[in-house]
């Protein structure tokens, strides 16, 4: 596992600010399209307003090399520990939602995802990641509602514009609004994922009843 998500919404300083930016590797249970999110896309902003407490840094960016390193349950111990010395931070639940949801623990890495979007409700990225939670768990409405909710935040955040597209085409069977959605992306992302490219055309010349591609969120 890659991504790192910030300690914070609102609450941030230093490296944490950078692993943002990283992907997640794709869990082995998804069936994923080649290349289908090979590119990192630009990260939601953070907005940084208040420091956080120093015993607090150090312990998140040792969590963060341990989860880096593959030490998951060093990573785990360490963000589950910042939970309750600093249970206003949102970051470290969405980090345990990150490592529960590779581990196949989809209840555990929802409710972490959900704590983390309500102790930092102007985060889009948790959104996103709330919204691919949902959706592994068969709750395509959660799903979409938290995927339009990090778009309100950020209307600039290409991954959830992606990820509903994906919901939109496979599991709500509007086709329609999905292939606004991946122009949507597209445009966002000027264009550079081919794979997306193949799945605008293949809507555009798609035939009733033909078989759907499967796809990949994008983290």
């Amino acid at each position: 596992m890659a991504l790192v998500l910030v300690m914070s919404g609102c609450a941030s300083l230093g490296e944490p600010l950078k692993a943002i930016q990283q992907a997640v590797t794709p869990a082995p249970a998804e069936a994923t399209p080649a290349a289908a999110a090979s590119a990192p896309v630009a990260a939601a902003p953070v907005v940084v307003a208040a420091p956080v407490p120093p015993a607090a840094q150090r312990g998140f960016d040792d969590a963060r090399r341990a989860l880096a390193a593959g030490r998951a349950d060093d990573a785990e111990r360490g963000f589950r520990a910042l939970t309750k010395s600093n249970p206003e931070l949102g970051g470290p639940h969405a980090n345990l939602g990150l490592i529960y949801r590779q581990a196949g623990k989809a209840d555990q890495a929802v409710a972490e995802f959900e704590q983390a979007t309500k102790l930092s409700p102007e985060q889009p990225l948790y959104f996103n990641q709330l919204g691919i939670a949902y959706r592994q768990q068969g709750q395509f409405a959660k799903a979409r509602a938290a995927y339009e909710k990090a778009i309100a935040l950020d209307a600039a955040y290409a991954s959830p514009q992606l990820n509903l597209g994906i919901l939109h085409d496979l599991y709500l069977g509007d086709g329609a609004r999905a292939l606004e959605l991946y122009e949507r992306y597209q445009i966002l992302t000027a264009g550079k994922d081919a794979t997306v490219g193949k799945w605008v055309a293949d809507l555009k010349n798609r035939k009733p009843g033909q078989r759907l591609v499967s796809k990949k969120e994008q983290p």
